[in-house]
């Protein structure tokens, strides 16, 4: 079995949430939260504002952890057991560019039942459920403010 870390998040802006579209030579298709691996020496933080930022443009800041994610997949070497800490981000405006170069060829910021029904992976979709909840919690409370300085 191969271990992977990976790190992402749950990019909000104005109630919408951050969306990509992948398209991996017509075999991988789907609309997914911006992640990705985590660098030797690299904090789990950084790493997921450094691929939200990499993957979908989208400059943002780490309000809370969400939770983690495990899964497995199949590769020519075998099973994949992957983990993918989330975290739920503030983004200072709707801006986002995909990154053709990991096969994005589309992104942006989507009401909370359209991202739903949008992503293809179910674990995906439960961090969605929980990291909004955690958003709409922190409105609530006053929380859910911007730090210039930050963005």
């Amino acid at each position: 079995m191969i271990h992977a870390t990976s790190c992402g998040g749950l990019v909000i802006f104005r109630g919408k949430i951050l969306v990509l579209y992948k398209n991996y030579k017509n075999r991988y298709e789907g609309w997914v939260l911006p992640k990705g691996t985590v660098e030797p020496g690299e904090e789990f933080t950084e790493t997921a504002l450094r691929e939200v930022r990499e993957e979908s443009g989208a400059k943002a800041v780490i309000k809370k952890y969400i939770d983690t994610s495990h899964y497995t997949f199949n590769v020519p070497e075998g099973v994949v057991e992957k983990e993918v800490h989330w975290y739920l981000m503030m983004a200072n405006s709707y801006y986002s560019k995909p990154q053709w170069e990991e096969y994005f060829t589309d992104s942006g910021f989507y009401k909370y039942h359209e991202a739903y029904h949008l992503l293809k992976f179910v674990n995906e979709r439960q961090i969605l459920e929980k990291g909004y909840s955690e958003y709409l919690e922190m409105k609530k409370a006053g929380l859910w403010v911007p730090k210039k300085e930050n963005i």
